[in-house]
């Protein structure tokens, strides 16, 4: 298709015209993560002319993405997200380059990934794998767009971007498991990551053409109930721009496996289990196993005396997330110890009951 009459609406734009169009057409971008952040930010960028658009992911799209997630629809329900969105983005624009990436991101993969990218767009969920993205552009020299979700709230921020400051310059240290928001319990208006992955788009095109003031140095507050933005300033930290090597592990959110068994599998024992509910007061008042032992996970290192780890202890939670996040927990304190994960959690027990 002629590429010349697509873009013509941006090319017209007095302050950015065809010179900075043929810098997006020359452009490579990687996006990490096609959930609520992802989508939009693969979906524009695609749209406006990116030449080269990389894609990581290895998740398959569950019922409860498509609230959020709204590439996808209920006929893609367990489908791989790479697929799905490799289909429908060849259909938007047969004239961007794909490359996807089937994987998450690790510490043996990042900096071979990030360093055939011109700019970086974080779009994942979790702390860890944002620290790991952080270090690996530092040292790949790459400039990364921050995107982040809470309930009805978003930030938004340009990192490591002309010398500026980067992620580790805002948030230094990785935050203790229980002092995480979970989306399980507080969720996320399905709205929310729209707005805030447009957001980064609009940075990703000022930091690519050099249009505008990029968010360097600013982080970008956004609050939905009441439609108001707040900028933070803050300064760079030359420890942190130093950076020349990747750590060895990155922490509890996927950068190492946990001992996990299917709901199915879980249903199916026949034999007394230890099974400890790491979820609020709130959630497991609502619904819970009748043979779970209630444990929040906020307070499962002061209680976990009350575990006879002579015996296999398995944890459960709304999704899968917090129970793995239990079990590496505990393993910091009792390594020797059998500890599962039951992964889909309440989710996945309550759908194998109806």
């Amino acid at each position: 298709m002629n590429s010349l009459s697509r873009y013509r609406r941006q090319e017209n734009l007095e302050s950015f015209g065809s010179n900075n169009q043929s810098k997006l057409l020359n452009s490579r971008v990687l996006i990490v993560g096609l959930g609520g952040l992802g989508i939009p930010v693969a979906q524009y960028l695609n749209a406006m002319g990116i030449g080269t658009l990389g894609l990581v992911e290895n998740d398959r799209i569950e019922l409860h993405n498509l609230q959020r997630q709204v590439l996808y629809t209920e006929t893609d329900v367990g489908r791989a997200k790479l697929t799905v969105a490799l289909e429908k983005l060849r259909i938007q624009n047969s004239n961007t380059e794909l490359k996807p990436y089937p994987t998450f991101l690790t510490v043996e993969n990042a900096i071979d990934i990030i360093s055939d990218f011109d700019v970086v767009v974080d779009a994942t969920d979790n702390f860890a794998t944002r620290y790991l993205l952080n270090d690996a552009c530092v040292i790949a020299k790459k400039p990364f767009i921050y995107g982040a979700l809470h309930a009805f709230e978003g930030q938004v921020s340009v990192f490591n971007y002309k010398g500026g400051p980067t992620y580790r310059c805002l948030f230094p240290d990785v935050p203790k498991i229980n002092e995480i928001p979970n989306c399980d319990v507080n969720g996320v208006l399905g709205v929310l990551p729209g707005i805030i992955g447009s957001l980064q788009v609009l940075e990703v095109v000022k930091v690519i053409t050099g249009i505008g003031e990029a968010l360097s140095g600013k982080l970008l507050l956004y609050d939905g109930m009441s439609q108001t933005t707040q900028k933070i300033r803050f300064e760079a930290n030359a420890k942190n721009q130093e950076i020349d090597r990747l750590q060895d592990d990155y922490g509890f959110s996927g950068c190492e496996t946990v001992a996990e068994i299917t709901a199915e599998a879980f249903m199916a024992l026949e034999t007394p289990v230890q099974l400890i509910d790491v979820r609020t007061q709130k959630e497991y008042m609502e619904n819970h196993m009748d043979n779970a032992i209630h444990i929040p996970i906020d307070e499962l290192v002061q209680e976990s005396s009350c575990l006879d780890f002579r015996y296999p202890v398995y944890f459960l939670c709304q999704s899968g997330k917090r129970s793995e996040a239990a079990v590496k927990l505990v393993q910091e304190r009792h390594p020797d110890s059998v500890l599962i994960s039951i992964s889909g959690g309440m989710n996945e027990i309550a759908s194998l009951c109806h």
